[in-house]
Formats: C-alpha cells, sequence, structure tokens
C-alpha cells in the first residue's frame, strides 16, 4: 500500500484498532500460527497491509506482530512519538530500492533511500556513515553500472567491504542483500561469481544477515532478448527459469528488512519456462518481429548454463504474479 495512502487507512480503521489491538497484543504475539492466520483472514486490512500475499497471515505471524498491529505501531508512531527501525537502502533510488523504501515506509518505518543520487557512494565510501547513523538495518539491493567480468567482481566487493565496515561502526544489527538464485551451484557465469563473492562477505561479516535470492526478474525479458540478438534471430538456450516481478521481490525485501536475520531465502514466481519460451511470448505479446530460436549452446550473460542452474530450490517462496497478468501492466519503455 502506497505510503501516502497510509494516513487514509488508519483514519478508517483507527476505532477498531484501538481497541482490538490492545486486547489482542499479547495473545497474538504468543498464539499458535493457526490463530495468527484466522485473525489474518478475518481483518481485510491485515491483507492490503501485507501486500496481499498469500503467505502474510505466517508472516506475520512469525514476525510477532499480526496486521492489526502493524497498522497500531504506525498509528502509535505518528500520534504518541514513538520510533520505528531506520533501514537505510543501499541502492534506494533504483528499480528494486524505491519500491522498497515505498513498502517500509508504509509500515511506518524510517526508510532512507542511499545512492550516488543522494550523495552516498558505498563504493567510494562517500556519505556512508553519516547515512547509517542510529541505523537499525541496512539494505543492500545496488547493481554494478558494467557486467564486465573484473568491473562487476570490484564492484559488489569493494561496496559490500565499505557497506560492512560502516555497518560495524555504527552498530547495525541486520544487513539484507537482494542476490540471486544460481549462485551456490555449478556455473561460470561472471556476474554469478561476482554475487557469490559479496555473499561470503556478508556471511563472514559477524553481522546478522538476510540473503534473498531472487529467480530472473519477469523486467528483463527484453533485455534478455536484446543481448541475444544476431540480425533478426534471438538465440536461446531451454534452460529452466522461474520469473518474478520485481514488485513481488520488493515485498520479499522489505519483509526480510522489518524482521530478524534469517539467513539465506529464495522467492521465485509461479511460472517455469524455458529461457527461449519465455522470452518468445514476451516479445510476442509486444508484437516484436524477432524470432525466438532455441539453442542449448547459447550463452547466458556470457556462459553456457545447466538445464536446472536458475531454478529454485525445495521451500522456496512462490510470490502470485503471472507473465500473462504482468504484460499487460508493464509495456516495454520507450
Amino acid at each position: 500500500m502506497p505510503g501516502e495512502h497510509l494516513d487514509g487507512v488508519l483514519q478508517i480503521v483507527n476505532a477498531h484498532v484501538f481497541i482490538l489491538s490492545r486486547l489482542t497484543t499479547r495473545a497474538l504475539q504468543t498464539g499458535t500460527p493457526e490463530q495468527a492466520a484466522r485473525h489474518h483472514k478475518s481483518r481485510p486490512v491485515c491483507a492490503s497491509i501485507c501486500d496481499g500475499h498469500r503467505g502474510s497471515a505466517m508472516w506475520c505471524h512469525t514476525r510477532g506482530v499480526v496486521s492489526v498491529l502493524t497498522v497500531d505501531a504506525a498509528w502509535r508512531t505518528r500520534e504518541e512519538g514513538m520510533k520505528m527501525a531506520k533501514i537505510v537502502v543501499i541502492g534506494g533510488t533504483g528499480l528494486i530500492g524505491s519500491k522498497v523504501v515505498k513498502k517500509l515506509d508504509a509500515h511506518g518505518h524510517e526508510a532512507v533511500a542511499a545512492s550516488p543520487n543522494t550523495g552516498v557512494d558505498s563504493v567510494t565510501g562517500e556519505g556512508l556513515a553519516d547515512a547509517l547513523h542510529g541505523a537499525d538495518t541496512v539494505v543492500d539491493v545496488s547493481n554494478s553500472p558494467s557486467f564486465a567480468p573484473e568491473d562487476v567482481m570490484e564492484f559488489f566487493t569493494t561496496s559490500t567491504h565499505n557497506l560492512v565496515a560502516a555497518e560495524k561502526a555504527a552498530g547495525v544489527r541486520h544487513h539484507v542483500a537482494l542476490t540471486i538464485v544460481g549462485t551456490n551451484r555449478p556455473q561460470t557465469i561472471p556476474y554469478f561469481a561476482a554475487k557469490s563473492a559479496q555473499e561470503e562477505i556478508i556471511r563472514e561479516s559477524g553481522i546478522g544477515y538476510s540473503l534473498v535470492h531472487a529467480t530472473q526478474f519477469l523486467e528483463f525479458g527484453g533485455s534478455i532478448a536484446d543481448i541475444s540478438t544476431e540480425g533478426d534471430t534471438v538465440r536461446l538456450p531451454g534452460a529452466l527459469i522461474q520469473p518474478i516481478a520485481a514488485e513481488d521481490v520488493s515485498t520479499a525485501v522489505a519483509r526480510a528488512a522489518a524482521g530478524e536475520p534469517v539467513g539465506d531465502i529464495e522467492i521465485a514466481g509461479p511460472e517455469v519456462f524455458g529461457m527461449d519460451g519465455f522470452v518468445r511470448r514476451t516479445l510476442a505479446f509486444r508484437k516484436d518481429p524477432r524470432t525466438v530460436v532455441r539453442d542449448d549452446t547459447a550463452p547466458y550473460y556470457g556462459a553456457v548454463i545447466e538445464e536446472r542452474t536458475l531454478i529454485p530450490l525445495e521451500g522456496v517462496q512462490i510470490f502470485s504474479t503471472r507473465l500473462d497478468e504482468w504484460l499487460p501492466a508493464n509495456p516495454p519503455r520507450a
């Protein structure tokens, strides 16, 4: 729910929240998942605050804050001056980061968008100390401006070392990073190697962490086609992917940031495609005349991959946005 509408929500539910939350706080924080689920089902506000994710009742329960308590916390923050968590989002003005900031703001947190555009550069270290002062959590969704193997490795290792050092100095308790499904499997993709190095720095930092491993974004179907085009032909392998919408990725990252460190988690969309099939459907919907040809020797970001390199493992969190509903809502950029 966008942050600018939170006041309206609070006005509508305030009277109910004030009474109900105080009656239910202790019971719900110590209740069972089944009780949390029944509560979630009976409260429409819970579904909207939690972005309608089908696992959100359990999410609310495991955080010890069922939906009404989340709304109540935001209400108390404004009415009584209570302070929610300060969460700094590195890369907070980009595709994922801007959405994460909005979602955290809507839940009453102090979300700070940090990027070179706002005077914070994790590669040079400029502005990090000031941005992280008083922060409880740092979220890193930044990305390398260059995908050249040396450049991307330098970006993620330098940036992450700088972030970890600044977090220790500031007393940050939780580091959340967006990474990729498949970094822990045999493959020779240079970008994945850089993300794997980033993950290792975070794991060894001594700071509590949550690594959100996402599958390929639905948003990148067009760019995958572009880097795989020769003339009017797009050559792609039939390796399987389970693409996810950026909106769902940002929801998962925001939830991780609002909670306690959980280690590694995987997130994915609901559908499995061959990579060639995913791009073929995307281009066909957009009336792109290029022909997509399956070629299992064709590289994916510079490397040949196995059939299941990019597929999540058992226990993955599945989000609901499907390709056929995503395409009409997301025309290609001009």
